[in-house]
């Protein structure tokens, strides 16, 4: 039996990549039971553009944040199961079906999810094919049954969201990783590069820096709420980058100071330490990209690694504050 299939799609001041994203809804295999598209508070022409396509256009102008934008085309679609489509993002013509097929396959499956792809969704520069091919590795080598869900091309059979609630309004970065928490108790999450979609990403260093600093404050409350509930988070740097890198940047202050040669032995076998760590990553981009890019991919990877480092010891920081709020629970908007 054919199953209907309700696409939600969150957007905010997402003219740039609309009309693609939407194209590529349209040209799926499997068809389409409704395009529901989210305006959350967009200030450019997004909403123009979601007119031009067959679908239903929600939003009030006000920008709630993409958990609010999820939760209000859960409640509005009338199909079997939601695939959630980020506004950035152009999917494969075989995604929908192969995540159907999957889900079918396996009833006990309460989200099927993809991967990135590895060429960007539009080419802006060596910035972003750095973005790209990392978040197309990480996701492509944990592919199989996962305890993490990202819902940047994902599908969920409705029942799920009866059962557990919607996403939670709160949050506004990780609400993935808040879901991923209450769905993987009680359901399998696969991840597959069966679905697959072109995304739009950052292309300049400066804000791809400033991104993994503030998703990084969440790290580690996330990973001590997975470990908690004994279940263990897909990342996307393994243990070994981290640890390589941190002994990198810490070994860097004493060189500086104490001067001459051989203080800088212990930066550079950090850095050789870093490289190997990340030696199949940094093999893929080569082999991509050439060896020059490979060189300015391992750079740049440093650099997100700084970030990441600073915004999960803030955020460790932060976590260890006591909170007026500590022991209440949190209000989860109900999806009817």
């Amino acid at each position: 039996m054919t199953q209907t299939v309700s696409v939600v799609i969150p957007a905010h001041n997402s003219a740039r990549t609309l009309d693609a994203c939407l194209s590529s809804v349209h040209a799926q295999t499997h068809p389409i039971h409704e395009v529901i598209v989210v305006d959350d508070g967009s200030t450019d022409a997004t909403a123009e553009i979601a007119r031009r396509h067959p679908c239903t256009l929600l939003g009030d102008g006000v920008n709630r944040g993409v958990s609010a934008a999820r939760n209000a085309g859960i409640a509005a679609a009338t199909g079997e199961v939601l695939f959630f489509l980020d506004s950035d993002e152009a999917l494969t013509p075989d995604s929908v079906a192969n995540a159907l097929e999957l889900l079918r396959a396996d009833p006990a499956c309460g989200c099927v999810h993809g991967v990135i792809a590895p060429e960007p969704l539009y080419d802006d520069g060596p910035v972003e094919w750095y973005k790209t091919l990392h978040a197309h590795w990480w996701r492509a080598r944990g592919a199989g049954v996962v305890e993490t869900a990202f819902f940047a091309q994902a599908a969920v059979p409705r029942e799920v969201f009866e059962r557990l609630g919607g996403f939670d309004e709160t949050l506004r970065d990780s609400e993935d990783l808040e879901f991923s928490d209450r769905l993987a108790p009680h359901y399998r999450i696969v991840l597959t590069d069966r679905v697959a979609a072109r995304h739009d990403e950052e292309h300049r260093l400066g804000p791809l820096l400033a991104e993994t600093y503030r998703r990084a404050l969440l790290l580690v409350p996330a990973l001590r709420s997975a470990r908690a509930g004994g279940r263990t988070n897909l990342t996307a740097n393994t243990p070994a980058s981290v640890l390589t890198a941190a002994l990198l940047l810490g070994s860097l202050p004493p060189a500086l100071l104490l001067g001459g040669a051989l203080p800088w032995l212990a930066p550079a076998a950090g850095l050789l330490a870093f490289c190997l760590a990340n030696a199949g990553l940094i093999g893929f981009a080569a082999r991509r990209k050439g060896p020059a890019f490979a060189a300015f991919f391992t750079a740049v990877h440093l650099a997100c690694h700084t970030a990441l480092l600073a915004g999960a010891a803030v955020g460790a920081l932060r976590s260890l504050r006591p909170r007026a709020a500590a022991g209440r629970p949190r209000e989860r908007t109900a999806v009817r």
